[in-house]
């Protein structure tokens, strides 16, 4: 005879409670984006390129002669529309299992349909943010590129001034203040950059070696916030500002039910329905070549 804790723990307003707790700790790049409501399937946004108003030359708009007419000048925008993608997966567990099964396994169960859903919902926030990695893309006046003086793994890689690059290039192109920014690194750049800040600059920069290998861990670097998801493409970091450039649109969050199917189990379902815009291109810098 099954326990009342494992009956309760099929429960759907129990099964909601976990799957929202897995999903909070398991989004990497949504946490970085302005989370808005969405209604209907497609809404109509905008989106701009630069934030300071500079004139074209010879025009000015300092150290004006009397009498001129003042110079006429307008924010760029552009009109875009999306449309809603809805992210779905789901499990069957059957009369046998709920009651022969541990609370654990349920929970597992319950995790790896979350992560299944936050995984998509993460990889298609970097898409956007990075236009799908594309060059024609990013260069049609839209996200910033760089590319690495070498790979983070090479003796001409150098990772301080590759990301200080970045800072510059989204302060000078669209006049954002990156200090403070959020890289989002693969796995593998971040071993690289672990290694390279203990093993080759470790001891120029006085405790920080040391530190660090006691640790093992590094969240911030020149004052970046650094995460690190399997979602990035290798050879490529990317650096945003977090809550400025990209917009999630959520028409459905994360969501879970269960359904009870008589003499046989319970089938339980999580969806959400959303989509990434990216607001302010430039505030992102797509730095490539990493490894």
């Amino acid at each position: 005879m099954a326990s009342k804790i494992e009956q309760q723990d099929i429960r759907g307003l129990d099964i909601d409670k976990v799957v929202k707790g897995f999903g909070k700790f398991m989004y990497v790049f949504k946490s970085d984006c302005t989370i808005s409501t969405s209604n209907g399937d497609s809404t109509r946004w905008y989106s701009r390129t630069a934030t300071d108003l500079t004139p074209t030359s010879p025009m000015r708009n300092a150290n004006v002669a009397a009498l001129a007419k003042p110079l006429t000048m307008e924010q760029e925008w552009t009109r875009n529309t999306f449309y809603s993608r809805k992210y779905m997966a789901e499990c069957f567990i059957s009369d046998e299992d709920i009651r022969t099964a541990d609370i654990d396994v349920f929970a597992g169960q319950l995790q790896a349909l979350t992560r299944a859903i936050t995984k998509q919902v993460d990889s298609r926030i970097f898409d956007v943010v990075t236009k799908d990695l594309s060059p024609a893309n990013a260069a049609a006046t839209d996200i910033n590129v760089i590319t690495t003086s070498g790979a983070w793994s090479s003796s001409a890689g150098d990772p301080i001034s590759d990301l200080l690059n970045a800072q510059r290039v989204i302060w000078t192109s669209g006049g954002y203040d990156a200090r403070g920014a959020t890289v989002w690194l693969s796995p593998l750049d971040y071993q690289r950059l672990l290694v390279w800040v203990i093993n080759a600059k470790g001891s120029s920069i006085p405790n920080f070696s040391s530190e660090k290998v006691e640790s093992g861990v590094i969240t911030t670097f020149l004052g970046f916030n650094l995460k690190v998801s399997e979602n990035v493409t290798a050879d490529y970091a990317v650096m945003i500002i977090p809550k400025l450039a990209c917009t999630w649109k959520t028409a459905v969050g994360l969501t879970s039910a269960v359904d009870d199917e008589s003499g046989l189990g319970k089938r339980i379902r999580v969806w959400e329905d959303g989509e990434a815009v990216l607001t302010d291109p430039k505030a992102v810098c797509l730095i490539s070549n990493t490894q």
